[in-house]
C-alpha cells in the first residue's frame, strides 16, 4: 500500500428499471464531487451483496458516500406502512446501505450521507422519518418546484443554523448558511447515537453526525454535491470528508508497515 495514493470512496448505487431492465446507477454529480472536491477515486458499488461480499468491498474503502436518490427508504424499516404508494422505493438499496452503515462505523471508515443517505443513517440507528414533511403542522414544504430548470431546483432555498461547537460549525466556519432543498421526507425521531448538527428555520433537523464513530461520520439533508466547487460551505464538507479518507489511507499504510 502506498501511503500517499488517492483514497478510494465507495458510492452506493440505486437499483433502477430502464427500458424493462435492471441497472445499478449513481448520479454523475456525486461521482464528480468525490473526484474533484474530495480529491478521491470514486467507485460505484451495486445495490446488492451478501455480508461477505460487502466485507470485500469495505476492505477496499477509504471512505463511503451514501448519495441522494429519487427513491425513499422503505418505511417498514422504521415500523410504518407506506403512506403514498405512488412514491418510488428501492428495497435493494435499503438492503445494502442499512448494513453497510454499521459495518463502516465498526471498521472506522469515513462516511458521508446526502439526502436519502442522511435518512438511511437515521433509520439504521433506529430513527424514524416524516413520510411527508409538508403535511406536518409547523413544518415547511421542503420539496423542489417541479418543472423548473435544474439550476433553479438546486438553487439555495433556505438557511440552516449550525449547532454551536458542533462538527459542521467547525468544518464550515459558519453559524448559518444557505442550502438547497429537494426532499419530501425528513427526520422525525433522531436515531440513537446520532447528534443533530444543523436545523432548518422550521426546526427540522438538517444535519447529524454519528457520535460513536472513530472518524468523519456526517450526514446532511441538502445536496452539497451541487455546484460544490463554487459553494464554500458545500466544498468544506467534501474537503473535510476527503481529509478523513486520506487519513485512513495513511493509517492503513502504517498498520500494514508495522505488521
Amino acid at each position: 500500500m502506498i501511503h500517499n495514493r488517492r483514497p478510494v470512496v465507495l458510492l452506493a448505487a440505486d437499483n433502477r428499471q430502464i427500458e424493462g431492465q435492471s441497472f445499478h446507477v449513481a448520479g454523475h454529480k456525486y461521482v464528480a464531487a468525490v473526484a474533484q472536491a474530495a480529491q478521491a477515486v470514486p467507485l460505484i458499488i451495486p445495490a446488492l451483496g451478501t455480508d461477505s461480499e460487502l466485507a470485500v468491498l469495505l476492505e477496499l474503502a477509504d471512505g463511503i458516500v451514501l448519495p441522494g436518490a429519487v427513491s425513499n427508504v422503505h418505511p417498514s424499516h422504521y415500523e410504518q406502512t407506506v403512506l403514498n404508494p405512488a412514491l418510488p422505493l428501492d428495497p435493494a438499496r435499503d438492503g445494502v446501505t442499512l448494513r453497510l452503515i454499521h459495518a463502516a462505523v465498526a471498521a472506522g471508515v469515513p462516511l458521508l450521507g446526502i439526502c436519502r443517505g442522511f435518512q438511511e443513517i437515521n433509520v439504521a440507528f433506529g430513527g424514524s422519518l416524516h413520510q411527508a414533511v409538508h403535511d406536518k403542522a409547523g413544518l415547511a414544504d421542503h420539496r423542489e418546484a417541479k418543472g423548473l430548470m435544474l439550476d433553479e431546483q438546486y438553487a439555495q432555498a433556505h438557511s440552516v443554523t449550525t449547532v454551536a461547537g458542533g462538527q459542521l460549525a467547525e468544518i464550515t466556519g459558519c453559524t448559518a448558511f444557505m442550502v438547497n432543498s429537494l426532499h419530501g421526507q425528513g427526520i422525525d425521531r433522531l436515531g440513537a447515537g446520532l447528534v443533530a448538527e444543523a436545523f432548518a428555520p422550521d426546526g427540522l433537523i438538517e444535519a447529524a453526525r454519528i457520535s460513536g464513530s472513530k472518524t468523519f461520520a456526517l450526514a446532511v439533508q441538502w445536496h452539497p454535491e451541487w455546484d460544490v466547487l463554487n459553494t464554500p460551505s458545500y466544498l468544506a464538507i467534501f474537503q473535510a470528508f476527503g481529509d478523513a479518507c486520506r487519513a485512513r489511507v495513511v493509517q492503513r499504510y502504517s498498520e500494514t508497515k508495522n505488521k
